[in-house]
């Protein structure tokens, strides 16, 4: 098949299922597995070249939904006749369930299954680290500083927290992004700061920027140093890449109960490279 990926998760999760060598073309986003930077780029995911789309004559295309504004796309696919298909998931469930949609559209369900298996069985193995754990701080996650935007309860990051041994400050909020203020970050007193800009390299987010913020000197995660600055990568995708982001988070908050994370993605060494 002849694929094309618009967002990175979806780009990602071909990879798992072995699917690199049948993509022709991807957004300009798309930076894993390695071989795919040497792939015709499309544009950055809110505005992608549709007339170079159509020009590599897909046999299906990867949408998404999983910013504001990607509606365009599925517009423009609609419009033009490609075949697509549109993928938004919140949870780490439904990360799953997508995994087995894209191997029904590319016969690769056996593999899908597979991939889904390993993939499951990783997060039983967190829970059950969890389960024993009785301490566990609460985590403010920061997708964007200025205006504040934060995973909400229905977003993986709270179940990543969960796993990790930790508990999303906005666990009970509803939506799965939520906009807030400084100061309602302040007010919650969150333990740890998990800073996962979307779309900044770790060397540009600055934990001093965390610091000078009014009022942020009380906050404990401040007091105690404990402002990450993670991958965003392995945070702010939905894709099984988010299970290496666990491993690495829950060593962070727990070193004594999880173990060192692995060098190398933990479901993609599992699959054997897929």
């Amino acid at each position: 098949m002849r694929l094309v990926s618009i967002c990175p998760s979806n780009t990602e999760l071909l990879a798992y299922l072995g699917l690199t060598d049948q993509l022709v073309g991807v957004d300009q986003y798309s930076d894993w597995p390695e071989e795919v930077k040497d792939l015709p780029q499309l544009g950055p995911d809110l505005s992608i070249d549709m007339d170079l789309v159509e020009r590599l004559t897909p046999d299906l295309v990867l949408a998404s939904l999983s910013v504001p504004g990607m509606e365009r796309n599925i517009e423009e696919l609609e419009r033009r006749n490609l075949p697509y298909i549109i993928l938004n998931p919140n949870s780490l469930e439904e990360i799953a369930e997508d995994l087995i949609k894209v191997g029904a559209h590319t016969q690769t369900e056996q593999k899908a299954e597979e991939v889904v298996h390993a993939y499951r069985s990783i997060i039983a193995q967190y829970q059950q680290l969890t389960d024993n754990i009785k301490d566990k701080p609460s985590l403010y996650w920061e997708w964007w500083p200025k205006p504040i935007f934060s995973p909400g309860g229905p977003n993986w990051l709270t179940k990543i927290s969960e796993l990790a041994g930790g508990q999303n400050v906005f666990s009970q909020e509803n939506e799965a992004s939520v906009q807030r203020s400084w100061e309602d970050v302040r007010e919650l007193n969150p333990d740890v700061v998990c800073m996962a800009w979307v779309g900044v390299k770790e060397e540009k987010m600055k934990p001093e920027a965390i610091r000078k913020r009014p009022g942020w000197k009380e906050v404990q995660a401040v007091k105690d140093n404990r402002i990450f600055v993670l991958q965003e990568s392995l945070y702010c995708r939905p894709s099984p890449r988010l299970l290496w982001g666990l491993q690495k988070l829950a060593h962070l908050l727990h070193p004594e109960v999880y173990p060192s994370p692995d060098k190398e993605d933990p479901l993609f060494k599992l699959m054997g490279g897929c």
